[in-house]
């Protein structure tokens, strides 16, 4: 399956005579490491062959419009405009104008276009990928820029605080800073990260299939947000037993044990899914570098049964998906990815088998659901900031 097309805007928001400069970011896909990136713990997420693209240009009426060919709403704000969250998909841009401005970067009047086909609502980072394609472009009209950290960061507090969606740093780090053909190991404390290659051993015959089970996803609404709620109440008491505990990334199994008694019985459940969960990524860590297709796989199957018993964030489509996934010839592992509730699996299936896999997972979830699947075969791509240089690359030819 070759890399999906984006789509080209089908208006023109450049004035005449302006110069337009287009900025690129793509969808990611998590490997293994799910809610751990809100406690100072591992993922191991790719980027996507999904795209946002921003196309901006200095406007001519002084004010800032941004617009969308995949949404009717188009809005305008003028420099004295108080910003304010209007509840549609222009919050992900002016969330992003709005920390610029927090930052003393004085992004002038723009007109703004995105478009792009990264699927909405399936746990692959659309919001992300809208976030840092609208930075890199007004970070370009400002002729000012940032490193992969700050980006990943201001888009983050953008969601945060101007959305309201209470996501970790993991989506906007891997979008902005991820590279072709590896794997990104981030530490989530202080966002240092390994590079691991994903063509080794068994690996080079295995390919990752995404499979969209329709069931839209949003980290805004209260079920991400109740579980943060009960991971941070856990993560409290541990660090009252245990001072020298920063976060649940400090934390031990053995740890969590010893103050059970003391953690309502859904913390407990929440911290041993992310405790287990932060040995399972750098285990993994360990499984790519070794080129272990069929180890990884088992790593996956018992990521998703810890996300679905310890975290509870899972659904029937989802679970369906992945214990039939797991039933196919060829597949290695699957699982749940992304903040759950709906959303995506990531499976990992020998590559000669991939097209079988793909119409037998298929079939069987119409059969079983009434729903058609969308299935993605996906290799991991560079981040926006690789991206960025070629573009800049072009603009000076």
């Amino acid at each position: 399956m070759s890399s999906p097309h984006i789509p080209v805007s089908r208006s023109a928001p450049a004035p005449p005579h302006s110069i337009q400069r287009v900025r690129t970011a793509p969808a990611r896909v998590n490997l293994i490491g799910e809610h751990t990136d809100y406690t100072g713990g591992y993922v191991l997420p790719i980027a996507i062959p999904f795209y946002t693209q921003a196309t901006i240009a200095p406007s001519s009426d002084g004010n800032f419009t941004l617009r969308s060919t995949l949404f009717p709403e188009v809005r305008t704000l003028t420099p004295a405009t108080l910003l304010q969250p209007s509840r549609d998909w222009s919050d992900y841009s002016v969330g992003v104008l709005d920390q610029l401005r927090s930052l003393q970067i004085d992004v002038p009047p723009f007109v703004m276009e995105l478009s792009g086909n990264v699927p909405f609502g399936a746990g692959l980072s659309s919001s992300a990928s809208i976030e840092v394609a609208s930075c890199l472009a007004m970070l370009a009209l400002a002729g000012q820029s940032l490193s992969a950290a700050q980006i990943s960061l201001l888009c983050q507090r953008a969601e945060n605080q101007f959305v309201g969606s209470p996501c970790g740093v993991m989506d906007q780090f891997a979008v902005t800073a991820a590279k072709a053909g590896h794997a990104l190991l981030l530490n989530t404390r202080d966002l240092s990260f390994d590079l691991i290659p994903m063509n080794i051993g068994d690996l080079r015959d295995a390919c990752i299939v995404v499979c969209n089970s329709m069931v839209r996803h949003s980290i805004a609404d209260g079920s991400y947000g109740d579980r943060r709620v009960e991971v941070e109440a856990g993560q409290q008491i541990l660090r009252q037993v245990y001072p020298e505990i920063r976060d649940l990334g400090d934390a031990t199994l053995k740890q969590l044990e010893q103050t059970a008694s003391r953690m309502p019985a859904e913390s407990l459940k929440r911290c041993r899914h992310i405790i287990s969960e932060n040995l399972r990524v750098l285990r993994a860590r360990d499984i790519l570098l070794a080129g272990d297709a069929v180890e990884l796989g088992k790593i996956m199957l018992r990521a998703h049964e810890s996300q679905k018993v310890d975290f509870e964030c899972s659904c029937d489509e989802i679970d369906f998906l992945v214990d039939t996934a797991a039933s196919l010839p060829g597949c290695f592992g699957a699982r749940m990815t992304g903040g759950g509730f709906g959303g995506c699996t990531v499976n990992l299936v020998k590559c000669g088998a991939v097209d079988e896999f793909r119409t037998a997972l298929r079939h069987s979830y119409h059969q079983r659901f009434g729903v058609t699947a969308e299935t993605y075969l996906c290799t991991a791509v560079d981040g926006a900031m690789e991206l960025q240089a070629e573009a800049a690359l072009t603009e000076t030819l």
